[in-house]
Order: C-alpha cells, then sequence, then structure tokens
C-alpha cells in the first residue's frame, strides 16, 4: 500500500496509477472548465434554458432564445471556459502525471494546446449539433463535449506530447 501511494506524490508510477492521476487531474481541470462554462452561460453570454436543472434549483432566471442562438453562445462560452480549464490540465499534467522532455517546453505548450483544441472543436461541433438538431439542454450536449475530450487528450498526451 506505501508503495502505491509513493506512486501519487511524483511522477514515478505504474500505467494504472498514471491513469487514475489522469482522472483526477481531469476532474480538477473540468471542474475548473464546468465552472466557468457555467457562469458564462449564465451570466455573461446567456445560453441556458429553463429546463436545466441548475436553473430549476436555483429558480434563475433566463432569456428566451432560439436553438440556434443558444448554440452559438454555448460554442463562445465553451471556448473562453477552454482557455482556463487547459491551463490547469497543463499544469497539473507536468508537475504530477506526466514526463516532461519529448518537446521543446515551447513545442509541447503549442502541442498541448493543440491537440485540446482539435478536441474542443470536435466537442463543440458535437454540442451544437445536438442542441440545434435535437433541442437537447445545453447540460446534456456539454457532457457530450467533455467525454470526447477526455478520449482524444489522454490518449495524444500519453503517447504524442509528453515522455509516457
Amino acid at each position: 500500500m506505501r508503495h502505491i501511494l509513493k506512486q501519487f506524490k511524483g511522477q514515478e508510477h505504474g500505467p494504472l496509477v498514471q491513469f487514475i492521476k489522469y482522472g483526477i487531474a481531469g476532474a480538477v481541470a473540468t471542474s475548473v472548465h464546468i465552472l466557468c462554462f457555467s457562469l458564462m452561460a449564465w451570466l455573461v453570454l446567456p445560453c441556458l434554458t429553463s429546463r436545466e436543472l441548475v436553473v430549476q434549483l436555483f429558480h434563475l432566471p433566463v432569456p428566451e432564445l432560439s436553438d440556434s442562438a443558444r448554440a452559438t453562445r454555448a460554442a463562445i462560452d465553451n471556448g473562453v471556459a477552454f482557455l482556463f480549464s487547459n491551463l490547469t490540465a497543463y499544469l497539473i499534467n507536468i508537475f504530477w502525471v506526466f514526463k516532461r522532455g519529448r518537446h521543446h517546453w515551447v513545442l509541447e505548450v503549442l502541442l498541448f494546446y493543440a491537440v485540446s483544441g482539435v478536441s474542443l472543436v470536435i466537442g463543440t461541433t458535437v454540442q451544437t449539433f445536438l442542441i440545434q438538431h435535437y433541442g437537447l439542454t445545453t447540460t446534456v450536449a456539454f457532457g457530450s463535449n467533455l467525454v470526447s475530450a477526455l478520449l482524444i487528450n489522454f490518449a495524444m498526451r500519453k503517447f504524442v506530447i509528453f515522455k509516457g
């Protein structure tokens, strides 16, 4: 047990512990993303509907918007949240999950943001499609965005950006 706990303190770990650490790091970054997205979706560029759980629980005022306007605003809100959550993810990844050094640090940062950007575009496209064509709630559509990002980002970070 002591050996397993030791793996959580530094960057020397087996594949299972690394994946668990990545999951924890991802949960922190995802929490930052959700918080930023939610604040943007509620206060800055509103795109929530009266059907959202958070709106119903807290009796939040939300404007009536077309699905098209809501989808556009949700995409912008998602982009802003991406900037903050991706910085969080990068910092946790370089200090706790992966080993740096496969690339020069500038290229590493560029690759990190590029991969995350590609997964953001894919996830946001799916999110926008689900809102526009199926009228899904922003929350459900946003969830599909998170799942696609998790799968793409782990594989690329582990095998392309960092040293395993």
